[in-house]
């Protein structure tokens, strides 16, 4: 009956509709808030909360937001969720009976349910901390080791692997340390990075972007903005409209405001500054025991002076003091590829030390099989299009 299925043997799934500020309080992730759920409201998603229970499994919250994408046609995205894992091969089972007791919830065009877990296999970052110096330790990108493969936590039948929307690699730091261990864990060249930073006066500060009423200031992220668009220029990345970021903000602040601290996660600008000119920037979110490095931003202008390294640096120990016990890097290419287009964010977010985690990355449980393999046709020649022929044609 709807309310209750069964994943595997011993594991019955019930939901519960509840209110936004009961996933505020119980999710694990910031992506599971009601915080997420009314800011992707914006950008055209429904959001609906969710109580799980899953057979003996901790209780926990479930956010899913549905999209309609044309006539007759929507889905749905559960952002990093469910945080219930009911392990080895019974997740795929699993998750499909939450796609079942998920159904009627949804709407009647909903063609599938695109799972996002948050489920974790950790692993030392290759290499250690340490680099060899002199011609040992600058091999060149030519003479570096083939990637090898990764291992994923495994979901599989019946559900279907997707393309992936959150990064399905990180580097997840503990930070609940003292500065000297934090330093002795990262490599030497970041060591010196940073201490170069503080020597030619590179200064971080977090940016005030609210009013005395709790409200966002106007022009606040103009600073951030400018520099991120100076990052999109040069790296070919896409970026959202300012308003995206002002309402990232503008939201945290006035639930923050209304409801106090655990309405909505502690957003922070950060801004690296020589001599007054402003050359790096950074927006984080801290949240209970995680801090997350979100999106980061650079000009061109004196980058010789390490200003994103002296970013990381101060925001991972504020992270500390805001009571976090891990700060999350957010998204590197899944090994050390030269060849990789972001190749570049692999190694200096390893380079920090840590560990690597690794995510399953999206999972589909179709609902309506004919409409969900149009879908999947439509959207595998999309990703052609824009992955392979397109920076083909760029690289040109």
């Amino acid at each position: 009956m709807p309310g209750e299925g069964t994943a595997s043997p011993g594991v019955a799934v019930r939901l519960e509709p509840c209110d936004p500020g009961v996933s505020d309080r119980g999710a694990a992730v910031f992506l599971q808030t009601g915080f997420w759920g009314e800011f992707k409201s914006a950008a055209g998603w429904k959001p609906a909360h969710f109580r799980l229970e899953a057979g003996g499994l901790p209780g926990s919250t479930l956010l899913v937001l549905e999209r309609r994408l044309a006539p007759g046609f929507s889905f749905a995205y559960v952002p990093h969720g469910p945080s219930a894992d009911p392990g080895e091969g019974k997740r795929g089972a699993f998750l499909e009976a939450l796609a079942r007791e998920l159904r009627p919830r949804l709407g009647k065009d909903c063609a599938f349910v695109r799972f996002d877990p948050p489920w974790e296999l950790r692993e030392p970052i290759p290499g250690g901390a340490e680099e060899k110096s002199g011609a040992q330790g600058e091999r060149s990108e030519a003479v570096r080791e083939a990637p090898a493969s990764v291992s994923r936590p495994p979901v599989g039948a019946p559900l279907r692997k997707a393309a992936d929307v959150q990064p399905p690699d990180s580097v997840i730091l503990r930070v609940d340390r003292p500065d000297e261990e934090l330093l002795a864990g990262m490599k030497a060249k970041w060591r010196y990075n940073i201490r170069l930073a503080e020597k030619k006066g590179v200064s971080v500060t977090r940016e005030s972007v609210a009013a005395p009423d709790g409200t966002l200031l106007p022009g606040a992220l103009d600073v951030f903005y400018d520099l991120y668009a100076a990052t999109s220029e040069r790296d070919r990345i896409g970026i959202h409209p300012k308003s995206y970021y002002e309402r990232l903000f503008g939201l945290a602040l006035a639930l923050r405001a209304a409801g106090g601290p655990d309405a909505a996660p502690d957003v922070g600008l950060w801004v690296a500054r020589h001599e007054g000119e402003a050359l790096a920037a950074i927006i984080t979110v801290f949240r209970r025991k995680r801090g997350v490095y979100l999106f980061g931003a650079s000009g061109d202008a004196k980058r010789n002076l390490m200003p994103a390294y002296a970013l990381q640096w101060t925001a991972m120990r504020a992270a500390r003091e805001a009571g976090c016990v891990e700060y999350d890097f957010y998204g590197i290419p899944p090994t050390d590829d030269p060849s990789h287009p972001m190749a570049g964010l692999y190694r200096i977010k390893t380079g920090f030390g840590g560990e690597i985690a690794r995510y399953p990355g999206c999972w589909d449980a179709p609902t309506r099989p004919l409409a969900y393999a149009a879908y999947r046709a439509a959207e595998s020649a999309r990703l052609w299009w824009y992955k392979s022929l397109m920076k083909r044609l760029k690289r040109r």
